[in-house]
């Protein structure tokens, strides 16, 4: 399919957690998101990729309320508007990890977690009944259940995402949104988050929507993705019928092989710039040496 035609929408798994239709965004008059969608469903991951400037924080956001839309439908599985649901109400169906977040001062790792918890907390702060359990669970799901007691400040970048991580699980939502999550972060420690997104759907149904900047990351961890350009989605599917060498080199306008890892069965992308032929200086020079040494 051509970037710029009209889009057939596949249609959304049974039993999907939340959907988000006719999506129009606006920055000063002028639309930069034009009826996107975005369709989550229990147990799986959807990655939404694209180029920079292509909508796809602006649509996640749009779909976590931060955001408003200039026109847009969000429903539940139970059939209710997202719309009209109130912030705390809305917090107990939906979480979001935003990218950027500042480094907590003065807070354990505890006390970051419990923030998750608000959404459930009566007047005057006071914790629900079952909100303790919450965050011992979620502090052992991501793996931080040893830094409880440490300072936030004293985390390494890969601890620190998996806290903020595991404050948005204590709110024990159906549906995990997630904005560029391994940006900044060590390989190691990115392998290690994607790994956990994995098994929040795998293990714990979570319905979970997350922006990557990386395409072997996102063909990696998802079931599903988007792929967004100019704010228009212009693909929706599985990952070997998304993530196509004809449509990855349009929408990037840089030319991008895909090939299938034989180890692992999964998708690899390559993008192919100028020197790409160039070969390694000392394999020339160690060729260029042999040639020498059989010629004398």
């Amino acid at each position: 399919m051509k970037v710029g035609e009209e889009l057939t929408r596949a249609a959304p798994p049974r039993g999907h957690t939340l959907s988000a239709t006719g999506v129009t965004v606006a920055y000063d008059g002028v639309d930069v998101v034009h009826e996107a969608f975005l369709d989550l469903s229990p147990g799986r991951v959807t990655v939404l990729v694209g180029p920079n400037g292509s909508g796809k924080s602006t649509l996640l956001r749009t779909v976590a309320r931060l955001q408003r839309a200039r026109t847009a439908a969000l429903t539940l599985d139970d059939g209710t508007d997202g719309f009209a649901l109130t912030p705390r109400e809305f917090s107990r169906q939906v979480a979001l990890l935003t990218q950027g977040r500042p480094t907590p001062s003065g807070l354990t790792v505890r006390d970051v977690v419990e923030f998750g918890r608000y959404p459930y907390r009566g007047r005057w702060g006071r914790a629900d009944p079952g909100g303790h359990a919450a965050v011992e669970r979620a502090l052992g799901m991501t793996g931080v259940a040893e830094l409880a007691e440490r300072g936030a400040e004293h985390l390494s970048g890969g601890q620190l995402q998996r806290v903020w991580l595991a404050g948005c699980l204590a709110q024990e939502t159906g549906v995990l949104l997630l904005d560029e999550p391994t940006t900044y972060l060590d390989l190691r420690y990115q392998v290690e988050l994607l790994d956990l997104i994995r098994d929040l759907a795998d293990d714990h149904g979570i319905a979970v929507g997350v922006v990557l900047h990386d395409l072997d990351q996102a063909a990696a961890v998802a079931d599903r993705i988007v792929l967004l350009r100019d704010g228009r989605v212009i693909a929706d599917g599985e990952p070997d019928g998304v993530l196509t060498p004809e449509r990855l080199t349009e929408t990037y306008g840089i030319r991008i092989e895909v090939s299938t890892d034989p180890l692992t069965g999964r998708l690899r992308t390559r993008a192919i710039g100028r020197h790409h032929t160039r070969r390694n200086t000392h394999q020339v020079h160690h060729a260029h040496s042999e040639r020498l040494s059989t010629t004398s």
